[in-house]
């Protein structure tokens, strides 16, 4: 005879309390597992009886998998780099379908034979209606990450489990599946459920950027440093700003739900437009904007796209906003992925090597000896301090080459965790991780094909990596994980480097084949406070990259960027000038005022800057002779020179106050002293 609901309700009080007393769950997960039990109970679901658990035939399962192949391919080497994290502590690793199937499973040996007792292996169901009060099946019903303990479970067969799950959704809030951890209730540990939870939206962002390849996104959060984390928020735009897609963590941080997103534009949204978005964040260096949110939350927002694709939309959008027309805002549709836009779209003009030569010599010899390698070849090696400019020069030697319309691939080595990079390079196959035939992902390699690859941060790829490294460059084939066939590929190579190669090769740390693999020319950007061309770079930037063409630097600004060190190099230069522009506005020159205070503040830490930046010798200065005027016989050079002399040695040696007076930057002081001062010995 059925119990009483207020019977039932209180054994279910008695099974759940004890366990989310010992586990110091909150009332709420009391709540949410006393309901699972009284719906188990409603549809007549027994405790003890052994249910049906046949699994789905080989040909439904094959088929099921089929039809989920797309989750599989994200969720698969996420749950191998999951099962890392928890290996040796008898659990197992579990993908479902939105229907509670499972149809991937990865975990400890000695678990697994424990877990195929009560059926928890692929092909077989766990929806509440099959399994009662479990992780997958109650998260799929309540649509949030799910713990279930040990006797929580509703069936005592399940007893010993414990289990972590959460909702896998897609960028409109679709549920995709389920992830689950399972393992032995003795093996419980209250991390587990954030580790599910990560993995989860892991998986959501591979969705999201998977469906909106050719779509801006929007990178977002609060704070600042969070951008670039599983936390920050995405948002995916088409060109005519409308909001077509989201992550979890969008949603959660604006406080709207997928549908009330997709009736909102760019512009209603954050106050900005698309065309303002791919201007400000054409340039690699660009640093995220502060914007405000609905309700007035501040955000900090970062834009990614691919130049080539999206190059129209600045002329038309910004040209329409000089002309003073209205932005385009479509009606709310139902979100699909973009149309592949055409990608032959020309490229600016001022992006090849020529941009970069400023008149340092420095320079002008790298991108020399670059130009003689062009279609070649010839591997190329950038190395330099973090900041110098690696992937500029690495994508103005792709715009230049022969391989200009193919794509370009950038790839941070340092960047993608260990145990997901080398599915990210290679790729793989669905039957790396199921047994079926189709090709699960495309790696970078064969991404690049036809194009150029740049392997940033080389110096970090993990030492078991490189030798496939090597032998797919030594091949031109690349073989997916989990296949037999390898593919052939036409890849040219840039590489770049912060580290020590050959110090890295003597510790065993990198090896010695592959590094003159990649080693066909290696070039040395130099560091800022090592160039002569500053004055140069600040007019660049403030006339293309920040669109400040109207602004200057004041004297004493121009003597402090001369006399400091710029330890975080031309990243460090755009990002205070960048900043410098916004607070100016429409005053020139840029003053000490409008300057950021970390800059200051660094400024007035290194006293030793200036002799950092330009050792010359203090008897130059102190030697210069004086005299009412320069000899009629002297060159145009040495006159020039002597002018400088005289007006340090009337600046009583304060190379500031003389390049204020001739109104010439610190270093061609410095530069040109140095040379007279060569000719002389």
């Amino acid at each position: 005879m059925p119990q009483p609901a207020t019977s039932r309700s209180r054994r279910a009080d008695e099974l759940a309390r004890p366990i989310a007393s010992s586990l110091a769950l909150p009332e709420q997960h009391v709540g949410l597992i006393d309901q699972s039990h009284e719906r188990c109970q409603a549809i007549g679901l027994s405790r003890i009886e052994r249910p049906d658990y046949a699994p789905l035939g080989r040909t439904d399962l094959t088929v099921a998998r089929d039809r989920n192949r797309r989750l599989h391919c994200h969720a698969a080497p996420v749950m191998e780099m999951l099962f890392d994290q928890i290996v040796g502590t008898e659990s197992m690793v579990v993908l479902c379908d939105a229907t509670g199937t499972i149809i991937h499973s990865v975990g400890d040996d000695d678990f697994l034979a424990k877990a195929s007792k009560v059926a928890l292996t692929p092909g077989v169901n766990w929806s509440e209606q099959a399994k009662g009060t479990n992780a997958i099946g109650t998260a799929l019903v309540d649509e949030v990450p799910t713990l279930v303990h040990a006797d929580e479970h509703y069936m005592h067969a399940n007893h010993f489990l414990t289990c972590s799950a959460a909702p896998i959704l897609d960028p409109r809030g679709n549920i995709l599946g389920v992830l689950d951890v399972t393992g032995d209730h003795r093996s419980y540990h209250q991390h587990t459920m954030a580790l599910v939870k990560m993995s989860a939206r892991m998986i959501e962002n591979h969705w999201l950027s998977d469906d909106f390849r050719n779509a801006l996104r929007l990178h977002f959060h609060g704070r600042v440093e969070f951008i670039g984390t599983l936390m920050e928020g995405i948002l995916a735009v088409t060109p005519d700003g409308r909001i077509v897609g989201a992550n979890r963590s969008a949603l959660d941080q604006l406080g709207l739900s997928g549908a009330a997103l997709r009736m909102q534009s760019l512009v209603s949204l954050f106050g900005t437009t698309v065309g303002a978005l791919v201007d400000r964040f054409r340039s690699p260096l660009a640093t995220p904007m502060a914007v405000k949110g609905p309700g007035g939350a501040g955000f900090h927002l970062h834009a990614r796209f691919d130049w080539p694709v999206w190059s129209h939309v600045t002329d038309a959008a910004m040209g329409a906003a000089r002309r003073g027309e209205a932005v385009v805002e479509l009606a709310p549709a139902a979100a699909a992925p973009m149309p592949a836009v055409e990608t032959t779209a020309p490229a600016p003009a001022a992006v090849g090597l020529a941009h970069l030569d400023t008149g340092d010599a420095q320079m002008a010899s790298v991108l020399g000896k670059v130009r003689r390698v062009l279609d070649r070849d010839i591997p190329v090696l950038i190395l330099g301090e973090t900041g110098t400019g690696k992937e500029l020069l690495a994508r103005a030697i792709h715009r230049d080459s022969a391989r200009a319309k193919q794509p370009f691939v950038a790839v941070n080595c340092a960047s993608i965790p260990e145990t997901l990079i080398e599915a990210e390079l290679f790729g793989y196959e669905e039957g790396a991780f199921t047994g079926a035939r189709r090709k699960g992902a495309v790696g970078k390699i064969l991404q690049a094909d036809g194009g150029t690859l740049f392997l940033d941060e080389i110096g970090d790829m993990p030492l078991p990596l490189q030798a496939h490294l090597l032998r797919v460059l030594q091949e031109r084939r690349v073989t997916p994980l989990g296949s037999t066939k390898a593919v052939p590929v036409d890849v040219a190579i840039i590489c770049a480097t912060h580290r020590d190669l050959r110090a890295m090769i003597d510790a065993r740390a990198f090896r010695e084949d592959l590094y003159y693999r990649l080693n066909g020319l290696a070039v040395r950007l130099p560091a800022l406070r090592e160039r002569s061309d500053l004055a140069a770079l600040v007019r660049r930037i403030l006339d293309g990259d920040v669109q400040a063409r109207h602004l200057r630097l004041s004297a004493e600004v121009q003597a402090l960027f001369d006399g400091y060190a710029w330890p975080g190099n031309v990243r460090q230069l755009f990002n205070v000038l960048r900043t410098a522009a916004v607070m100016a506005g429409g005053e020139s020159p840029i003053t000490r005022e409008h300057l950021p205070d970390d800059f200051l503040d660094d400024l007035r830490q290194r006293p030793a800057a200036v002799a950092e930046a330009a050792p010359v010798p203090a008897p130059v200065v102190a030697a210069a002779p004086a005299t009412d005027g320069p000899p009629a016989t002297m060159s145009l050079e040495a006159m020039e020179v002597e002018a400088i002399r005289r007006a340090v040695e009337q600046a009583g040696g304060n190379i500031s106050e003389a390049s204020k007076r001739l109104g010439i930057s610190r270093n061609t002081i410095y530069r040109k002293l140095r040379w007279s001062q060569r000719d002389s010995s």
